[in-house]
């Protein structure tokens, strides 16, 4: 089985495991984003444009399934495009130490969730603080640390 097929799969199982159980472990109404945490490990090891094409493709299926229609596929196609920028070279390792995950993890999610928080929040006219404090920084604080978790048995 080729790399991409075996990535594209991945992607499948990323979104899968999103939408049927991820997304159900909420504490406090915050949950994490696996598919924000696939993304970015995928952008950074495949680049710019493929990083921003995953971000759109998975961003679109997320759209489908929670009914935010084109709001996940921006600012995913954003995220992919945004890490995608400090992708490695095509034959160094990507070695990601645990720190440097919950770091990355928690300034990405930060940035993506900051977005979809506004442009939900246009779309939908809200003004309720569990946009800000529930979506925006607990499920930024909620993801950075399973990515911290998985990198620590990703090695």
């Amino acid at each position: 089985m080729s790399r991409s097929a075996r990535r594209l799969l991945a992607a499948v199982g990323v979104f899968g495991l999103q939408w049927l159980i991820v997304g159900r472990l909420r504490i406090y109404g915050a949950y994490p984003d696996a598919v924000l945490l696939f993304l970015g490990w995928y952008a950074l090891r495949e680049g710019r444009r493929r990083g921003t094409l995953a971000g759109a493709g998975l961003g679109l299926a997320l759209d489908v399934a929670y009914g935010t229609w084109g709001i996940h596929m921006f600012v995913k196609a954003l995220i992919g495009f945004l890490v995608g920028r400090f992708a490695v070279e095509e034959h160094t390792p990507l070695i990601i130490r645990p720190q440097q995950a919950l770091l990355g993890s928690l300034v990405v999610a930060l940035l993506h969730n900051g977005l979809f928080v506004a442009l939900v929040a246009l779309q939908t006219q809200a003004t309720t603080g569990f946009l800000l404090y529930g979506l925006w920084l607990g499920s930024a604080g909620y993801t950075a640390a399973v990515g911290g978790i998985v990198a620590l048995f990703a090695r």
